[in-house]
């Protein structure tokens, strides 16, 4: 039973550790979009073709009511949110099947 409760772990790390990863990503693509990037900039384009997927659906249901666009803070509280109920959730799970 230690296999299934190690590869949970591994598991659940990797989790936590892309989730993370994808966070910085959104910060970048924040801090990015208070000036005026240029758009052929292979970083610039990095950073909107990973985020746009996840940010346009969520800036859609919100819309542009109050003038500033809140779907990466949207975005950075579901991924805190998936780090301590499902991420740490794989963990506990994993430590007890050990």
């Amino acid at each position: 039973m230690f296999v299934v409760g190690n590869t949970l772990l591994g598991v659940a790390t990797v989790l936590d550790y892309a989730l993370s990863f994808y966070s910085w990503i959104i910060i970048a693509r924040a801090l990015i979009s208070w000036v005026n990037p240029d758009p052929w900039n292979p970083i610039v384009q990095f950073l909107t073709r990973a985020t746009e997927p996840v940010l346009a659906p969520i800036r859609q249901r919100l819309g542009w009511k109050m003038g500033i666009d809140l779907s990466p803070l949207i975005v950075i509280a579901a991924i805190w949110f998936l780090q301590i109920a499902v991420v740490q959730s794989i963990k506990d799970m994993a430590v007890r099947m050990n």
